[in-house]
């Protein structure tokens, strides 16, 4: 049972005792007790003084002199106007210190593999360009999110769906035929996501110059963009993919070929995976037996051009496209396929798609959609709706070639751990190959907080500069203090035996040992919330209580010995509750740096 449980119970009780107050533990709000004031929790007694008849402050009184009475953990009090600020024991925190900080667990649970999964799909990039910084925080975020459901009992299938097929993919394939002389990844030295991509921004200029020239002849602008025939011949290449044309399914293939083994470096480079990897291209034509059986049960339409519709105005939406007047499927489609497949795959408890916020309309109709075709288990769709990713430079475009590449971004990234450790001057005694890893793992360090720490709901401005600090809250930051926490413990040689009892312990101390009784509830709270930032801003705050106890309190040098063996166990305990926390980031923190 945690500290505010107690309190809440010990509450209810006294309530109930001394007025005959019945308010339930939900309506007993505790919160952290400002820092001005002295105390641990305070209780606002305001909602109970009508009933009680008596002022504030003697119903804060005769509260805390009852709580205390009952409960051994609370020390004492102090009544501040309406507000009880209770006082948790020295005793209760020496305790608690004593008997978990070994725990290497403390507050992770382990799922059971025969429960009914979470199933989080993330990443779901085209194959028709590189990774870039936007699939960065989808990633970081897909796979991060899992994590936080595995640590808090969940038993989580990680999945990919890659859009393998489409008119962006015809797009990069004609390019390719047209302006390649046959370029490959091995005769260029390009990694074949990037080459792909590069013929995806040359389409795009060759559009452009004929949808002008089509303008210039007097044509208006979207009349000109449907019909410029550079548009018209890929429209024309995805319908003989669909028809299974041999020679574009050959190209399809080789050129799909390059971009999986491009894609796999990076996500490797990234730390994240997957359990199982669906592809758009399996997918759709169950999406197309949907449609039809929609248009069986009357759900769905067919217009007189031969394209299908689901008609959702009465449901305060719009009519939705499901397949062109060619017979040619979208995005839509394919996503009710793959909803379908996976719900009969893994038998799922909920389907978590992490995409961002500018497909909101589009999971708000799938799951309608689903709904209407009989689906019972359209309500367990959950979008995972997150802010895009800016850079100081601003918006980013895969057409025009502006974005900013995964692959590029690491290897900067790498570039500046490097050289702001060496300004450091505190690893020459690491190995060239310790090195190396620990560059990596600061930038990746650096990169994933960064980007982590924000509400995954808000946009937000990725500056790697900032990112990379040693101080304040960022990833090197807190993993500094981890290394920092290690070395003292190596310096005690481990935490040996010692007693809790009649230890007093100061207020740096009390504040560590608080933020770390929170873990369990803040990983709970964030698990509901879908949030790795509560994890992240959680590990940040640990962080910095942790700092400011080594700074003003002696550790290998505390002379009385069950105190300093107290204080090793409480920098065991941190350096525990860091490494997992940052682990459910993707975040390796380093023993050494």
């Amino acid at each position: 049972m945690t500290i505010t449980d107690a309190l809440t119970q010990a509450v209810a009780s006294a309530l109930k005792t001394l007025y005959g107050i019945e308010p339930g533990a939900a309506s007993i709000q505790l919160q952290d007790t400002r820092k001005e004031f002295a105390g641990d929790y305070t209780l606002v007694v305001f909602p109970y003084v009508k009933q009680a008849r008596k002022s504030p402050e003697a119903v804060a009184t005769e509260v805390g002199d009852e709580v205390k009475k009952n409960l051994d953990m609370v020390s004492g009090y102090n009544v501040v106007k309406g507000f009880l600020n209770f006082e948790i024991s020295d005793r209760y925190w020496t305790r608690f210190i004593h008997d978990r900080a070994g725990e290497a667990r403390f507050a992770l649970a382990d799922a059971n593999a025969a429960d009914a999964p979470v199933v989080v799909e993330y990443s779901s990039p085209n194959t028709n360009k590189p990774l870039h910084l936007g699939h960065i925080r989808n990633n970081l975020l897909g796979w991060s999110v899992s994590r936080l459901l595995e640590a808090t009992g969940t038993n989580v299938k990680k999945v990919n769906l890659v859009n393998d097929r489409g008119i962006h993919i015809c797009k990069s394939m004609l390019a390719w035929q047209r302006y390649g002389n046959g370029e490959t990844p091995e005769s260029s030295g390009m990694k074949g996501d990037h080459l792909v991509g590069k013929y995806y921004v040359e389409f795009d200029k060759h559009y452009k110059e004929q949808v002008k020239h089509l303008t210039d002849s007097g044509m208006d602008e979207e009349q000109a963009k449907k019909e410029a025939p550079i548009i018209l011949e890929a429209q024309a290449m995805l319908k003989r993919w669909e028809e299974g044309d041999k020679e574009v399914r050959t190209l399809w293939e080789t050129m799909n070929g390059w971009v999986y083994k491009g894609f796999d470096e990076t996500y490797r480079r990234l730390g994240v995976g997957f359990d199982k990897i669906y592809y758009e291209s399996n997918t759709y034509l169950l999406g197309k037996e949907l449609v039809q059986k929609g248009l069986d049960m009357g759900v769905l339409f067919r217009k007189e051009d031969g394209s299908v519709w689901c008609d959702l105005t009465a449901d305060g939406l719009d009519q939705k496209l499901l397949l062109r007047k060619d017979g040619t499927s979208v995005y839509m489609t394919q996503d009710l396929g793959t909803a379908l497949l996976r719900h009969k795959d893994f038998g799922a408890e909920r389907l978590i798609y992490v995409v961002g916020n500018e497909q909101d309309y589009h999971f708000k109709v799938l799951k309608l959609i689903l709904s209407k075709l009989g689906f019972e288990w359209a309500d367990k769709v959950y979008h995972l709706s997150y802010g895009m990713v800016e850079l100081p430079s601003g918006k980013m475009k895969s057409r025009e070639g502006t974005v900013v590449d995964a692959d590029d971004l690491i290897d900067e990234m790498e570039k500046t751990a490097e050289e702001m450790s060496r300004e450091r001057g505190k690893n020459d005694e690491l190995s060239p190959d310790e090195q190396r890893h620990l560059y990596h793992i600061l930038a990746l360090g650096a990169l994933k907080y960064f980007i982590l720490k924000v509400d995954p709901t808000k946009n937000m401005l990725f500056n790697p500069a900032e990112s990379i600090d040693f101080n304040g809250n960022t990833g090197p930051f807190i993993q500094y203090t981890h290394a920092r926490i290690r070395s003292i413990v190596r310096k005690a040689g481990g935490v040996g035996e010692w007693s809790p009892e009649s230890l007093a312990m100061n207020e740096k101390e009390r504040a560590v040992a608080k933020v770390l009784h929170a873990l369990p509830a803040t990983l709970q709270q964030a698990s509901a919330a879908h949030s790795p930032a509560m994890v992240a801003n959680y590990a940040y705050e640990l962080a910095k209580a942790f700092n400011s106890f080594y700074q003003d309190t002696p550790i290998l040098k505390e002379e009385n010995a069950d105190l300093k063996h107290l204080r090793i166990a409480l920098c065991q305990f941190v350096a525990n509750a860091l490494r997992n926390t940052m682990d459910i980031l993707g975040i390796e923190v380093p023993e050494r740096m």
